[in-house]
């Protein structure tokens, strides 16, 4: 409820109010009440007032956007885990399909997804999981193996499948056998690229077993301010740097996700020194694969992250409507790819870069040069990818 029921504020207005109260909140700025402009209520009455109280809370609202985020001031902010709960159901159909983003407007890597669970236990703030499938439960497919078994592909086609967009692909370990139907899998079908993408440190199963060589292991990285601030749950960033290491050390192919870049003060100095020691801690031939992208949302998860009030400063950004999502602007894009990209030279041509779903123009911009269609780039990925994975075969 708004504060002050005597302006009469059209239902639009109070809509949009609304929603600076609850962004004021998450942000931990100043509250809603403590904004409120003195002196109006003295020269304004009626729609005036209200007009002139909307357009005011409109304007700081904007300005907090603006400015470059300072997360020092949340060391003190306390953070309340959710509670979730686990099921086993006996699900239709089967979950290979495409990426739930993949679009032709950006580009795109035409990714085949594996769902092997549904919902995930960390509690990122920026995640898109919550839009798709209910947060509180995490759903395990009770038929999983027998229909991974029953799946018949292309022996002559390579495939690039990954298991990590609608759960984290480790933090569950080998719980109802997810693992050992997915390592048969992929030795059943070694044409398959099969990508395990993760914010954990739980590598055991990894460590216990023989892995495929067509098996890569990817870790989305961010540093340790977002960790400690958006990335609930999560393994510290020196806990999955130091798994990468262990799977590297008994040949297992890693990579590495910046997705999202996240803008805040001194923000390109805190990521640097991620690149640099990725640079300093593996050679280019242990690595397959280097992406980046940033925060880039759609109404539906915006609305959750309000409904559930989290503190957090993520929805705290200037907002740039590309390809139907709100994202940072393209200068900011640009800044953030240069940067990273730029920080990698030494594995320039030996590591696959790539931005995940960003416009076509940042590619030649950022990395001098670009792909005609979404298909062009899954080729040379997939070419790139299996380069690697022959390699460490024929040095077995």
């Amino acid at each position: 409820m708004l504060p002050f029921n005597h302006i009469p504020f059209t239902h639009s207005q109070k809509q949009i109010l609304q929603t600076i109260k609850k962004d004021l909140f998450m942000w931990n700025e100043c509250s809603f009440e403590q904004l409120y402009p003195q002196g109006f209520e003295e020269k304004y009455s009626g729609k005036q007032l209200a007009k002139k109280v909307f357009e005011h809370y409109t304007t700081e609202h904007k300005k907090l956007q603006n400015k470059q985020n300072d997360y020092s001031d949340f060391k003190s902010v306390t953070y309340t885990p959710r509670k979730y709960s686990f099921t086993t159901k006996q699900k239709e159909g089967f979950g290979l399909g495409s990426c739930p983003v993949a679009s032709e407007s950006t580009r795109c890597c035409n990714l085949l997804t594996l769902d092997a669970v549904e919902s995930c236990g960390f509690d990122c703030s920026y995640c898109s999981i919550q839009s798709f499938y209910n947060q509180d439960t995490i759903v395990f497919d009770k038929n999983f193996a027998k229909k991974l078994e029953n799946l018949e592909l292309d022996e002559h086609e390579i495939y690039h499948i990954g298991t990590g967009q609608s759960s984290d692909s480790l933090m569950w370990g080998n719980r109802e056998g997810v693992l050992d139907a997915l390592f048969t899998f992929a030795k059943k079908y070694p044409n398959v690229i099969l990508e395990f993408k993760t914010k954990s440190s739980n590598i055991e199963y990894f460590l216990e077993h023989e892995v495929p060589k067509n098996i890569i292991v990817t870790w989305s990285l961010n540093t340790q301010t977002i960790i400690d601030n958006e990335e609930h749950l999560t393994a510290s960033l020196e806990k999955r740097i130091q798994s990468a290491r262990a799977l590297a050390d008994i040949g297992i192919l890693v990579g590495f996700h910046f997705h999202p870049i996240v803008v805040y003060q001194n923000y390109l100095d805190e990521y640097k020194e991620i690149y640099d020691s990725l640079l300093n801690t593996f050679s280019p031939d242990e690595v397959v694969l280097i992406s980046m992208g940033t925060l880039t949302f759609i109404k539906p998860v915006m609305k959750k992250l309000r409904e559930r009030g989290m503190k957090s400063k993520i929805l705290q950004m200037p907002f740039e409507q590309i390809a139907g999502k709100q994202s940072y602007p393209l200068e900011i894009k640009k800044e953030m790819f240069q940067h990273c990209y730029e920080s990698f030279q030494p594995w320039h041509g030996k590591v696959y870069f790539y931005m995940c779903m960003e416009d076509h123009s940042l590619w030649e911009e950022c990395f001098g040069y670009s792909y005609a269609s979404n298909n062009q780039m899954e080729e040379m990925m997939k070419m790139s990818y299996m380069q690697k994975i022959n390699t460490i075969k024929s040095s077995i």
